[in-house]
């Protein structure tokens, strides 16, 4: 493969769309959301566009990453601004192959130098831990309902960067999307059908 970098295009959107369906389909929960996630965040303003890249082969996208502002804020009521990266999406034919390592990378080494602090996730300790992502609970930050467990994690992008930022994270409400709104959305793809249900989510 001949691996390239670039930011997303105009051109690109559906193209992404159906990468990340195909990506989160089943993943988290019965179907996905994420790809109505990905459609509604280029809109809002905590959109970052200098972050927003695909990695190709040749002319074929294979990797996604997007990344939007988001806050932090303290029991005095002090906010500080932090990154949210979401979503990293692959094509399910080109896992471990390295592709997603190399974008992760070079997006990091991108938000470094736009002179942002330190990027909050929740995702799959396992694989962001390589990239120097821990969680958030060493830096005494929360979610917005006060919790912490192992895959919400943070990561700072210089050293000491998160020194005196603590609190509970929000994130931008693009995030929450609601059944109808996604039914509506669905039907603008081929049918796929779901293998797991709430249900099995919960056994």
């Amino acid at each position: 493969m001949n691996i390239s970098i670039r930011h997303e295009e105009e051109k690109d959107f559906r193209t992404i769309e159906e990468l990340t369906r195909e990506a989160f389909w089943d993943l988290y929960k019965p179907g996905c959301d994420e790809h109505l996630v990905v459609h509604k965040m280029r809109n809002v303003e905590s959109f970052i566009k200098e972050l927003d890249f695909v990695a190709c082969d040749k002319d074929k996208i294979l990797w996604y990453i997007m990344y939007s502002k988001a806050k932090i804020i303290n029991s005095e009521n002090k906010e500080f601004d932090v990154l949210c990266m979401w979503p990293l999406a692959v094509l399910p034919t080109h896992h471990k192959q390295g592709i997603g390592s190399l974008l992760m990378k070079y997006s990091l080494e991108q938000a470094k130098q736009l002179g942002y602090k330190a990027i909050i996730i929740f995702g799959d300790p396992g694989y962001y831990h390589r990239f120097g992502f821990v969680n958030a609970e060493k830096y005494n930050i929360q979610t917005s309902e006060g919790l912490n467990f192992e895959p919400f994690m943070a990561l700072e992008l210089y050293d000491k960067s998160l020194r005196g930022i603590s609190g509970k994270f929000y994130a931008d409400k693009v995030f929450e999307t609601d059944k109808e709104e996604l039914e509506a959305f669905e039907k603008g793809f081929p049918y796929k059908e779901k293998h797991i249900t709430d249900t099995q989510l919960k056994m």
